[in-house]
């Protein structure tokens, strides 16, 4: 038998000033980044105490391929034009790395631990413990390589959007879900622990659909959760009351049109992954005559939007 190829990946490190962050964590992740994950960096100060982190480090994994140079370069051309809107800020600093077989999940196992991200839901890795309180849901998370862990901004805001939309809605006799580039599946399962009967989650990413199917099997809601591989355009279910979609502004604006089209008048459509800048790009697609907004949350340069299509 052949022996398979090791794969390869690119890594790149970049420690920059903390308020850099937000941007470089979506521009990278828009970039095709497979793991974004961040670390502060700690400067002693004295008797051992750390000083207040000025400066963190984003890490990113990319697949190592034809396309790596000009991904550097793009990259390298992105932090010169964060430099020109912060220029009293410190440089930031870029390093690469070409790594073999990167243990992922060892990787994602330091930075992910239990977190309360609702006033009802904890997110949970599968390797952690944690004693739920009397209302606590529970949601047990094994990443892999795919987006969707808690620990994002966006991802919390859409936890809590889903949450504040179920629990107050009394009037939706059943709750019909669509979780649009559902990553891990936390978003679709998360509905589905808050009462939704009927959820699809879809996503193009094959690893991404196979890690979403074994999450909704540990959280015993495979029976309601149904997840599928390809795009989101070529699914034919019925129209939807609840579409999550937490993509990038320019995966959002794309899909803008057929979203709307596939929720139920009444219905609710969360969406996030957006920042601050795209904002008048985002409201000028989402918000038409048939969509308002219902309610707006906000973490740093993080958005997340509830909208609510008229009657």
């Amino acid at each position: 038998m052949e022996q398979k190829e090791p794969e390869k990946w690119l890594k790149i490190e970049i420690e920059a000033p903390a308020i850099m962050m937000d941007a470089l964590a979506n521009y990278l992740t828009e970039k095709g980044a497979q793991g974004v994950y961040q670390e502060t960096v700690e400067s002693q100060g004295e008797g051992d105490f750390p000083l207040t982190a000025a400066d963190e480090t984003i890490k990113a994994f990319f697949p190592e391929d034809v396309r790596s140079e000009k991904r550097v370069a793009a990259i390298q051309k992105y932090l010169q034009s964060l430099e020109e809107i912060f220029p009293d800020l410190e440089k930031a600093s870029l390093h690469t790395q070409i790594i073999t077989d990167p243990d992922w999940g060892e990787q994602w196992k330091k930075y992910f631990k239990p977190v309360r991200v609702s006033n009802n839901i904890i997110i949970k890795p599968t390797w952690e413990r944690y004693s739920p309180a009397s209302r606590d849901i529970v949601i047990e998370i094994d990443p892999g390589m795919a987006f969707g862990t808690g620990q994002h901004a966006s991802t919390r805001m859409c936890i809590e959007a889903i949450e504040d939309v179920i629990m107050k809605d009394r009037s939706v006799e059943s709750w019909r879900a669509l979780d649009v580039g559902c990553g891990t599946g936390i978003l679709g399962i998360t509905a589905a622990k808050l009462g939704a009967q009927e959820v699809i989650c879809v996503d193009i990413d094959k690893k991404a659909v196979e890690i979403a199917r074994e999450n909704a099997a540990i959280n015993a809601v495979d029976s309601r959760v149904r997840i599928i591989n390809g795009d989101a355009t070529a699914i034919t279910a019925e129209p939807r009351n609840l579409i999550i979609a937490n993509l990038t502004a320019k995966l959002l604006i794309k899909l803008s049109h057929s979203l709307a089209e596939r929720l139920l008048p009444e219905g609710y459509m969360i969406i996030s992954g957006i920042i601050e800048q795209d904002i008048p790009h985002i409201e000028e697609r989402f918000l038409t005559s048939d969509l308002i907004v219902q309610r707006q949350l906000k973490e740093n340069e993080w958005i997340c939007y509830v909208l609510r299509k008229k009657a």
